[in-house]
């Protein structure tokens, strides 16, 4: 069991003869059924039992992109067996399987872990002129955004909304 051969094999799976004998609300969901038992037969899985045949997520979406009724015609496939499980992946990405996966790392991101001082190597060189001045002007231009939202907190606090005379009866008795 220290050895296990991995299988690869690419297919193109024919899907309109499949899909062109039920209703329009069905052919998605018999090309997804039909690319599962062609892989199954010609992966030679044990009893031809679909359910150890796994397609990607971006694969399964990719067939559904154009929806329920209007599946791909053909379809250009990699199967990997690896024991009894088979999984089916593209042979080349379409872009906007690849634009997905990209939001999707981006999205779910390790967070990187933050590195104490004590750990933080120390640095001995002296910095420049030019980087000296870039780090105060840095600094001013910090100082002036914070004034300017004090300066605008100042402003929306003026414009409170009136009260209503029925919420402060001790106000208006004062105002008369």
């Amino acid at each position: 069991m220290a050895d296990e051969k991995v299988l690869e094999r690419e297919y193109v799976i024919p899907l309109r003869r499949h899909w062109l004998h039920v209703p329009h609300y069905e052919r998605t969901g018999k090309a997804v059924k039909a690319i599962k038992q062609f892989i199954a037969k010609h992966m030679k899985v044990p009893d031809r039992d679909v359910y150890k045949v796994k397609l990607d997520v971006y694969f399964n979406n990719e067939l559904w992109f154009k929806g329920r009724a209007s599946p791909p015609h053909k379809i250009k496939v990699k199967a990997r067996k690896e024991g009894e499980l088979v999984h089916v992946t593209f042979v080349q990405e379409p872009k906007q399987v690849t634009f997905l996966k990209a939001k999707h790392g981006k999205r779910h991101k390790k967070a990187e872990v933050p590195v104490t001082p004590a750990e933080a190597p120390k640095e001995t060189v002296e910095k420049t002129e030019e980087q000296k001045t870039e780090e105060k002007e840095k600094e001013q231009a910090v100082a002036q955004q914070s004034l300017k939202e004090a300066k605008q907190e100042v402003k929306a606090q003026k414009h409170v909304t009136k009260v209503d005379k029925a919420q402060h009866p001790q106000r208006m008795a004062l105002k008369k």
